[in-house]
């Protein structure tokens, strides 16, 4: 049978659209900077929660705790409020301050009020259903000296197909007790200049 050449030339356009709309997957380094929106994402994540933990951890009230009372200082990480113009998941900055407490080796750290409701639902089943020996004790909770709260806001610039984005990330660390700030931080490091291609008619 004889094709006519414009069945072979449709067949070959569907062909090769259907190939350029697969998406192309790229592997790279967690640690790799990406910018492809100039919204917030990963790396400026990174780069804020471990500076402003050093920051903290450095404080001279923070860092005298422990000469003080001969023990670590005991925090929890309380909410970040974004307020910023853009949607930002704030439990990764709380998930990643966490991470950044308890790896520095230089603070104790807590369960968040929705992990320990899950612990205490549990230890009270130890008291009717686990043997005496193994049954963890209640009201024996290690008690927080510290909340860190704080949030995200932006200020955006812009100017004709030209904006700058830049992100302050504030921080309070708050004695429980007493309700006073024991440290306040702030990082505005990530700062974004964004260019949109001008539509040409």
């Amino acid at each position: 049978m004889k094709i006519h050449h414009p069945l072979i030339l449709v067949l070959t356009a569907i062909f090769l659209v259907s190939c350029s709309s697969s998406p192309k997957v790229t592997r790279v380094d967690s640690e790799t900077q990406t910018d492809l929106s100039g919204y917030w994402n990963d790396s400026d994540l990174r780069i804020v929660c471990t500076t402003l933990i050093n920051d903290c951890l450095d404080a001279p009230r923070v860092a005298s705790f422990e000469r003080q009372n001969n023990r670590l200082p005991v925090i929890i990480v309380g909410a970040f409020r974004n307020d910023s113009d853009e949607h930002i998941d704030t439990s990764l900055i709380t998930r990643r301050m966490e991470t950044a407490i308890l790896n520095s080796g230089r603070a104790e750290f807590v369960a968040s009020s929705d992990e320990r409701s899950g612990i205490r639902d549990e230890r009270q089943q130890q008291q009717v259903w686990a043997d005496e020996e193994s049954a963890k004790a209640l009201a024996n909770e290690t008690g927080a000296d510290f909340m860190l709260m704080g949030s995200v806001k932006t200020i955006v610039d812009r100017a004709g197909n030209t904006a700058t984005r830049t992100y302050y990330v504030y921080a309070d660390l708050i004695d429980i007790e007493t309700n006073r700030k024991i440290w306040v931080g702030e990082n505005n490091e990530i700062k974004k200049i964004i260019k949109t291609p001008s539509v040409k008619f």
